[in-house]
């Protein structure tokens, strides 16, 4: 199964480590703004949007940071695969 993530890009869901909620991220957790620079640095980064960044979603291969919600995210995937619901 393919999830859009934002923009024109579409993942396979298999691919999805992890996503994180960039809207409750304090600015003391410093390792969550080390670990984007880190892949920046390393151009694994992509930004789907100019909108305001909602979620990390971070794959085998890249990671994104998108405008979509955790919320939508989950629900997209729990769509296909209802354990996530």
């Amino acid at each position: 199964m393919y999830i859009h993530i934002g923009g024109e890009v579409t993942i396979p869901s298999h691919t999805i480590s992890l996503i994180v909620n960039l809207e409750t991220v304090l600015p003391s957790q410093t390792h969550i703004s080390d670990f984007i620079r880190a892949e920046d640095e390393v151009n694994r980064l992509e930004y789907l949007s100019g909108d305001l960044p909602k979620s990390l979603v971070i794959t085998e291969r890249r990671t994104y940071v998108s405008p979509i919600s955790v919320s939508t995210l989950l629900r997209r995937i729990s769509l296909f695969l209802p354990e996530f619901g």
